[in-house]
């Protein structure tokens, strides 16, 4: 009995710190949390239960009662019963998303202009896939990728979503079923060099343009970091490194048999005589090759 109680008192604190970062008190989220367990009641049976002060507890429901988070259902006494979770947390989604939008409108048109002339960083994996998926979300006409297949089916519902509503997606892929990623007749997909095999460092990265507008390409093995920008320079280079790669394949599907005769293979002898010592070690390590 003892370890339930320890245990309900853990989520307790870890639903209350989840409900103030939103904009709820501590003795609000002790409140509601409550009232979840046990409803309807009044003002001072949650006191008396929660341990908030008898005033506080007052002061706390009338504050959720302006937030929609609570409803009075009596009188003399008044009890309460809350709302539901889901409904709750949909409205302040629905509400914060509005102010948001606003905001963004307001500021930007403080703005004398947009700076694309900037590279941003941005650090962790929640953050790098977040604005990927916003990347994504914000399409209007195409998406190229160049990814690890792990890596894009972590986004593959937005891009589903998008490929659905008629957004052009082109792929390179390091993998080896490009089937998996068809969504739509709208998705085009190469696997690279004709293989999917993975090479170089260069291949753990993830690269994506949107619109041929915005880029982000990020290092996705070990710590994970991402540049994002909308210089028009930079994006059109990593295009046209995505465009070549897009060649390749091609070439590869059609000549592969000849480039390895004379090349050797996975194109040996050309990465050989430019590849760094260290690129060089991997290289060989990956294909095992002498």
């Amino acid at each position: 009995m003892a370890n339930r109680l320890r245990f309900d008192e853990s989520v307790s604190s870890g639903l209350s710190s989840e409900m103030q970062k939103l904009g709820f008190t501590d003795y609000e989220a002790k409140i509601y949390i409550q009232l979840l367990r046990m409803h309807p009641v009044t003002a001072y049976e949650l006191s008396k239960v929660t341990g908030v002060p008898r005033a506080n507890a007052y002061h706390a429901l009338e504050s959720l009662t302006r937030k929609e988070a609570v409803q009075p259902v009596s009188e003399d006494p008044v009890r309460f019963v809350p709302v539901p979770p889901q409904v709750l947390l949909e409205g302040i989604a629905s509400s914060t998303q509005r102010r948001c939008d606003r905001l963004t409108s307001q500021l930007n048109s403080m703005s004398k202009s947009e700076d694309t002339q900037y590279v941003w960083t941005i650090s962790g994996e929640p953050a790098v896939d977040e604005r990927i998926k916003q990347m994504i979300l914000s399409a209007k006409k195409s998406i190229w990728i160049k990814a690890q297949d792990q890596v894009l089916r972590r986004h593959e519902e937005v891009l589903r979503s998008m490929a659905h509503a008629g957004v052009e997606i082109f792929i390179i892929l390091f993998g080896e079923e490009a089937e998996e990623f068809h969504y739509s007749d709208n998705v085009k997909i190469y696997l690279h060099e004709g293989n999917g095999k993975t090479i170089g460092t260069a291949d753990n990265l993830f690269t994506i343009t949107v619109d041929h507008e915005q880029l982000l390409t990020a290092n996705v093995q070990g710590k994970v970091f991402a540049s994002y920008t909308r210089n028009q320079p930079i994006v059109t280079t990593a295009e046209s490194l995505i465009r070549h790669d897009y060649y390749m394949a091609e070439i590869m599907l059609r000549y592969g048999d000849e480039i390895h005769e004379t090349f050797g293979p996975h194109l040996k002898s050309l990465r050989e005589s430019r590849f760094t010592p260290e690129q060089l070690e991997r290289f060989h390590q990956q294909l095992g090759l002498s």
